[in-house]
């Protein structure tokens, strides 16, 4: 390794994305940038963790897609809100269901399948985005989604 990286800037060629009072930190930088525009246009932290999570969703697909899920704590000045977006199980799953088709452990557990349709749950991140937010958000979703788009029309 070069004696001159710079552990504190690590991508020379990208700007670090600052803004006065907010933050904005993400493991991309056009994720970082979004929420930050979202900031710069009088959003709140809310609408920039949307707008990064929107682009994060196309600068890192597999990572963080649409089939992801999304969980929150937010505190709104007064209160502490937790958000559990994650993916549920379609109806019909019970746990007699598994025991039935999987057997239980020695301990007397369900086993879990590891792979197939029953291992996989329906996605939460976007009805998650949804309940933020509506309750909490403050820019309409299409702003927030716009920087989102447009990473993806440029490529």
């Amino acid at each position: 390794m070069s004696s001159s990286f710079n552990w504190h800037n690590p991508y020379p060629t990208v700007r670090m994305p600052v803004f006065g009072r907010n933050i904005c930190s993400t493991s991309h930088p056009y994720a970082a940038q979004a929420g930050l525009k979202m900031m710069q246009q009088g959003g709140n932290a809310i609408d920039a963790a949307i707008a990064a999570a929107a682009a994060l969703m196309i600068v890192e697909p597999v990572s963080n897609g649409l089939g992801s899920d999304c969980f929150a704590i937010v505190w709104d000045g007064h209160e502490l809100h937790g958000l559990n977006a994650s993916g549920v199980s379609p109806a019909d799953w019970s746990l007699d269901y598994f025991a039935t088709k999987y057997g239980r452990d020695a301990q007397g557990f369900v086993n879990r399948p590891m792979r197939g349709w029953d291992s996989i749950t329906v996605p939460g991140a976007i009805a998650g985005w949804d309940t933020l937010h509506q309750r909490f958000g403050s820019l309409p979703l299409a702003d927030l989604l716009q920087p989102a788009i447009e990473i993806a029309e440029r490529g």
